[in-house]
């Protein structure tokens, strides 16, 4: 049946969703790429390449029958839409509708229109660091870590990723069998990284200084963005033809970015694009953790007039300050993956997308 399948990639439009739906395009055992995003853009159907036609429909993961119509005549999920809130903006609710009950209403539509494979997208932040902020120093897939998941969308990532490992092996409508497996990303960059920009932009505007809140030895994962999609494409694919192998399995993403010191590593993706900027000064946490509370009074006595927007909560400041690092070759073992970008070229394609970036109006102009 190469050249005939049709994928559909929920949340297709966003930072990593549009990375797997330009890798998806370009495999020519695929008819068709469908999106199904609640920001959908047009520009995204122009990834379509001779073989593959990308097509993109706006629509709400939280509406079932909007989902169910989309899914029609697909053969292979990749669910990437999420609900994304590290600073606590989203009330949790929220973040649960989108991440859970989406999740729960992309796997009902499976069942029902029997598509056979579903591959999710998760986070690191499903598994830790928990609330009693304990380091994991490279550990892997089968690493114990137990307690508490200390932030709110951690949570909810872990209860998504709970309910598709339980839907492995469900029954389809048509007596077929559902297939599923998890791939967690960590810190992703790359071009149209947020969090890339608004350190970028703090750094400049601090004469060139990139202040920083975790001490320097902490380690932490980042991938690049092309490397995340790379992985997506081989697993849903591998899910596809030796689904013994990967149903049920969890996969983290990995390249070869360096994870030790990691504001190290920012440092060196952000001097890439300028290389006047230099490491500035160590914040310590108890002065961070009494700039949030007071920013949280402030909001507080203000809530009646004007409300601004938390620049930091605890449970993100405790996260970024705790090792949270892992080294595995499970994707490589099981499905063949090696990155398609080096380190080197990630950076370089990181800093080339800074400099454009930087100049442009919308980035100067960006909201937090």
């Amino acid at each position: 049946m190469d050249g005939a399948w049709v994928y559909l990639v929920t949340g297709g439009c966003g930072f990593v969703g549009e990375r797997i739906v330009e890798l998806l395009s370009q495999q020519d055992y695929i008819k068709e790429v469908r999106v199904f995003d609640s920001a959908a853009r047009e520009e995204v159907e122009k990834l379509s390449t001779g073989s593959t036609r990308v097509t993109v429909t706006r629509g709400d993961i939280r509406d079932a029958e909007e989902l169910l119509a989309a899914m029609q005549g697909v053969h292979v999920v990749l669910h990437s839409a999420a609900l994304v809130d590290y600073r606590g903006t989203v009330p949790f609710w929220d973040l649960r509708a989108v991440n859970v009950g989406g999740t729960e209403n992309v796997l009902r539509a499976c069942c029902v229109l029997s598509i056979p494979y579903l591959l999710y997208t998760s986070s690191i932040a499903a598994v830790g660091p928990n609330s009693s902020c304990e380091p994991l120093l490279r550990g892997n897939e089968d690493s114990e870590y137990s307690g508490e998941v200390e932030l709110p969308y951690g949570k909810t990532k872990a209860m998504a990723e709970r309910i598709v490992l339980e839907a492995n092996g469900k029954k389809l409508s048509n007596g077929g069998t559902l297939r599923t497996c998890v791939i967690r990303a960590n810190t992703v960059y790359g071009e149209k990284a947020a969090f890339l920009q608004e350190l970028y932009l703090l750094a400049r505007a601090r004469n060139g200084v990139l202040n920083y809140l975790e001490p320097e030895n902490t380690e932490r994962n980042h991938t690049y963005v092309g490397n995340v999609a790379w992985m997506h494409v081989l697993a849903a694919r591998s899910l596809q033809q030796k689904p013994e192998v990967l149903a049920g399995q969890v996969y983290y993403c990995y390249d070869d970015t360096p994870s030790r010191k990691g504001v190290l590593v920012r440092l060196q993706l952000l001097s890439s694009a300028d290389p006047s900027l230099r490491l500035g000064s160590h914040i310590p946490y108890w002065k961070m953790w009494l700039m949030i509370q007071l920013h949280r009074l402030i909001r507080a006595i203000l809530s009646p007039f004007w409300r601004p927007q938390p620049f930091l909560s605890v449970p993100l400041l405790n996260t970024i300050v705790t090792s949270f690092s892992f080294e595995t070759d499970k994707a490589s073992r099981h499905f063949g993956y090696q990155p398609l970008f080096t380190w080197q070229e990630s950076r370089l394609r990181t800093a080339q997308w800074l400099r454009a970036a930087a100049g442009s109006p919308q980035m100067h102009g960006k909201k937090n």
